[in-house]
Order: C-alpha cells, then sequence, then structure tokens
C-alpha cells in the first residue's frame, strides 16, 4: 500500500474531483497514502488535495516535462475528454492522441508505472444514438463508428501489449455529485428548475417526453465511482477488463418525479414535451428573486444548470439500463439508492447557500 503515486487526468472534473477525494480518504481511513498529481491545462481556481501538472494534453513534450517534476507515476486515471457538445459524435483523434500521449509518457518515466485507468461511459452502447440492448453489458457489440471509446480502449490495449502494467475502464451513467463549480450535473438541473418553478407558483412538469417519463433510466453517485474505480485499480481479476458502474437501481421518473418534487416544495406536474435549453433561456431574473429571497451566494443560473444536458437525459425515449454483473463478481458490491442521492445532494446545496429550501 505504500509508494502510491496517482496521476488524475481532468482532476476537476465530475469523475477526476471524486477521485481525488476517495484517495484522500482512503488514506486517511485505512492508510498507505497516495501521492497525487492532477494534470490539466489550466491551473484549478483553488487549491485542491494534489499537486497540479499544468500540461496541453495534446502537446507529448508538454506531459513529460510536467511528468520529471513529478515522483514516477504508478496510477494514471485518465478522466479527461476533448471539448464537446451534448449527444452527437465526439473528437475522436483529439481524444486518442491525449490518452497515448500521457500513457507514453508515464511509461517512459521510470518503471513503476502499474495501471491505468480509463473513464468511459454508457455512449460505448450508443445510448447517444437511441435504443440499444439492455441491460448493456460490457462485451456487447459495437455499434457502428465513429465512437471515441472504441479508438481509445483500442490504442490502450495495445500500449498494454508486453507491458507489466495493466489497464480498466468503467462505463458509467450520468454522474451526479455535489460539484459547485460544475453546471453539467443533474442534480442541480432539476434543482434549480424546482426552484424556479416554485418561484413562479407552477407545477414541476417533467420537461420531456411521455416515453422518457416511463422508460428505465439510471444515474451514477461520483463517489460510489470513484470507489469502484480504485477496486478496479487493485484487483487482478479486474485487470485488462472494462466494468459497467452505476448506482444499481434502475429506476422511473414517473416514480421519482414527484418525490424529487415534494422535496424541492413544488407540486409535481405532468410530462411536457418541452426543452429546458428554450424555456429556461429567459429566467434569469426569475433566479435573481430565489437567490434574493433565500439569502443565496449570488451566481448566475446559467453556472449552476446546464439545460442541454437535462434535455439530452429527458427525452431518452428509450430503456437505459446495464448491468452490473461483472463488477459485483469480483466482489464489488456497493450500491446507491438513487432517490436519497439526489436529496443528499440537494441538501448539500442548500447547506451551502447555493439551493433555496423547501419552505
Amino acid at each position: 500500500m505504500s509508494g502510491r503515486n496517482a496521476l488524475v487526468v481532468g482532476p476537476t472534473g465530475a469523475i477526476g474531483s471524486a477521485l481525488v477525494a476517495a484517495m484522500t480518504r482512503e488514506g486517511r481511513d485505512r492508510g498507505g497514502a497516495w501521492t497525487i498529481y492532477g494534470m490539466s491545462r489550466s491551473a484549478p481556481d483553488r487549491r485542491g488535495a494534489f499537486a497540479h501538472l499544468a500540461a496541453d494534453l495534446l502537446d507529448p513534450d508538454a506531459i513529460r516535462r510536467a511528468l520529471a517534476e513529478a515522483a514516477p507515476v504508478t496510477h494514471v486515471f485518465y478522466a479527461a475528454r476533448a471539448p464537446h457538445g451534448e449527444g452527437g459524435v465526439e473528437n475522436v483523434p483529439a481524444n486518442v492522441a491525449m490518452l497515448v500521449n500521457v500513457v507514453e509518457a508515464a511509461q517512459a518515466r521510470s518503471g513503476a508505472l502499474a495501471h491505468v485507468h480509463l473513464v468511459e461511459g454508457t455512449k460505448w452502447y450508443g445510448v447517444h444514438l437511441g435504443p440499444h440492448r439492455t441491460p448493456a453489458q460490457e462485451d456487447d457489440p459495437r455499434h457502428l463508428p465513429p465512437n471515441f471509446y472504441y479508438d481509445q480502449q483500442d490504442a490502450l490495449e495495445a500500449l498494454q501489449q508486453g507491458r507489466s502494467w495493466t489497464w480498466s475502464a468503467c462505463r458509467s451513467n450520468v454522474v451526479c455529485d455535489f460539484a459547485p463549480g460544475r453546471a453539467r450535473n443533474l442534480t442541480t438541473v432539476i434543482a434549480a428548475y424546482g426552484a424556479v418553478c416554485r418561484e413562479l407558483n407552477v407545477p414541476m412538469d417533467f420537461p420531456g417526453t411521455q416515453a422518457g417519463y416511463d422508460t428505465l433510466t439510471e444515474v451514477t453517485d461520483a463517489a460510489h465511482l470513484a470507489g469502484a474505480i480504485l477496486w478496479m485499480s487493485a484487483r487482478a481479476d479486474c485487470a485488462n477488463r472494462a466494468f459497467n458502474v452505476t448506482n444499481g437501481d434502475a429506476f422511473r421518473w414517473r416514480y421519482l418525479w414527484p418525490r424529487l418534487a415534494a422535496f424541492l416544495g413544488v407540486s409535481c406536474g405532468e410530462p411536457r414535451d418541452i426543452r429546458l435549453a428554450e424555456w429556461m433561456a429567459d429566467k434569469d431574473s426569475v433566479w435573481d428573486r430565489v437567490v434574493a429571497r433565500n439569502g443565496l451566494a449570488p451566481r448566475p443560473l446559467e453556472s449552476l444548470a446546464l439545460w442541454a444536458f437535462g434535455d439530452f437525459v429527458f427525452r431518452q425515449d428509450w430503456d437505459v439500463l446495464t448491468s452490473m454483473a461483472r463488477i459485483r463478481q469480483t466482489g464489488f458490491s456497493a450500491v446507491v439508492d438513487s432517490a436519497g442521492m439526489f436529496e443528499t445532494q440537494i441538501a448539500q446545496y442548500r447547506a451551502a447557500g447555493i439551493l433555496p429550501g423547501s419552505h
């Protein structure tokens, strides 16, 4: 458990920040502390529990120079992505080049590299394209490319051939967290939408289709995912394999939406086929009233909720369900109650003075 030097690529993102927190807790609670380095182009706004290494991931020389300032890395946790919009095809060449540059630099730094973890997602199964086989299993056939996850994993497998280090990959769906600096978070999309509905004294309609209201779906708690990733990085039976990781309790919005509305202190509406990116575009002044009425920290509504992300999730008219059998067979048995997760995270935002209470 000693001499573990982690490089988290994308340390301030949804998954990278959860990994940094999980490694910090593990070192404090179980001993065998991690030395954590975080690599990104720009330094974070606030000092975190990691030493920052500045590098453009498309510049191999910059990555090598940055790693020369760190202890030999034993674990790489790759959670970075090239800039992208919601849904659709993401930049394949850039995403592959960024990953390859990091791994090649890490293994060239010394012979200490033991494991590389690649963060993937349910876009592997084509969730962004429409209906797919459910419950999705890790070895399901690939869809017609392009899909940058395919190229990244293929590149990682090729880099690992003949090397002593191993790799693993996780595939999560809709990662949620208490993350005040991140608008791409379903928790705050729902909560901010509910607060605006309450201020306007209108029901909190489900902003999607009737089919999307009734289908099965799932989400992933960021801390839960981080625990699973650390589990994979330490077990021989997880080596060179990919694993689905979600909360493990698929739900239908039909039954969860009324509970969330009640928690937010607003009446529950009905499915209404609207797009949040359009209907919330003129609600800044309403949000300002919410902030003033509740004594919240002043911040623009757009910094709290990325409405296009909500539209992507709420307009999925097909089941989104992945099998957790593979990782459970390794002994990872943790599950998260998704309704409780949303309520806990909203309560954290309330305690931080970012979201209003229910009364």
